[in-house]
């Protein structure tokens, strides 16, 4: 029988000291779709992505993948999922080893695991870069040697090296410019049409989440307020924070901005 989400994640709490990080948090992911987590810094975007990854505690709560809990134990622990759940992370500069090729970097996870000889997982190089719109020569060259924008594309190879199922992406383009911006958030769509990967894709910038999002889940102050499909949340909230992050989003047109400003102004009078 078909699970019919890939993660599932029910009632997951954390804490941190005393410290309610996350608070009975609900939420759920389907095989090839994206479920954009927005919301302000410190709200436990991060902590609920960490918490998935393994790299995070939970208290309390399940986080079924592919029907299996896997809440609260360290991907060395999770057997057949490790390598199904993989993550790109906000920064392209500290996330890639300077010391090593991108050839070494890309290759490393698979070797790593056993899952292919060096020799095997050098010849799939050219392939992940060409997945990511990267020449075949890059392979030989070092981190420095490539823009930010490049480095996050070397990032993502290196995510799916292992041919995951969901990627989990923290902040994946709130360091780069608005023009590289918008070439990987369409990187990320194409991959995920060729291969079917899942993506949980944390950003606090509501704009960069709808331009990828299929639904969208709306943190605040560690509690899940809003989790619909992406044009419901984005177009008629039910909540008032969800319409204050849209009020504050930035447009271009400095009309709409004024107007955005004013009802913004007058959203926090009547709360």
């Amino acid at each position: 029988m078909s699970v019919p989400f890939l993660v599932e994640c029910k009632n997951v709490n954390t804490f941190f000291g005393l410290h309610h990080v996350l608070k009975d948090v609900s939420l759920t992911i389907r095989p090839g779709e994206t479920v954009g987590l927005v919301g302000e810094s410190g709200s436990g975007k991060t902590t609920i992505g960490r918490a998935i990854l393994g790299i995070g505690p939970v208290n309390s709560g399940q986080i079924l993948f592919e029907g299996k809990d896997i809440a609260g134990r360290a991907p060395r622990e999770r057997k057949g999922s490790a390598a199904s759940i993989q993550a790109v992370f906000q920064d392209p500069y500290s996330s890639l080893n300077p010391s090593m090729t991108i050839e070494d970097i890309l290759i490393e996870p698979v070797v790593a695991r056993g899952l292919a000889t060096r020799a095997d997982a050098i010849a799939k190089v050219r392939k992940l870069l060409d997945q990511v719109a990267l020449p075949a020569d890059a392979a030989q060259r070092y981190p420095r040697e490539f823009s930010g924008g490049q480095r996050q594309r070397v990032a993502i190879a290196r995510a799916l090296a292992l041919s995951p199922r969901l990627i989990v992406c923290d902040e994946p383009v709130s360091a780069l410019d608005l023009s590289t911006q918008s070439r990987v958030l369409d990187l990320f769509i194409d991959i995920q049409e060729r291969t079917g990967v899942a993506y949980l894709f944390v950003s606090h910038d509501l704009s960069v989440v709808r331009h990828i999002s299929h639904r969208v889940a709306v943190m605040r102050s560690g509690e899940i307020v809003e989790f619909g499909e992406c044009d419901k949340v984005t177009s008629d909230p039910s909540h008032d924070y969800t319409r204050r992050l849209l009020l504050a989003a930035p447009v271009a047109d400095p009309i709409r901005q004024a107007e955005r400003r004013v009802a913004f102004q007058a959203l926090g009078k009547e709360t």
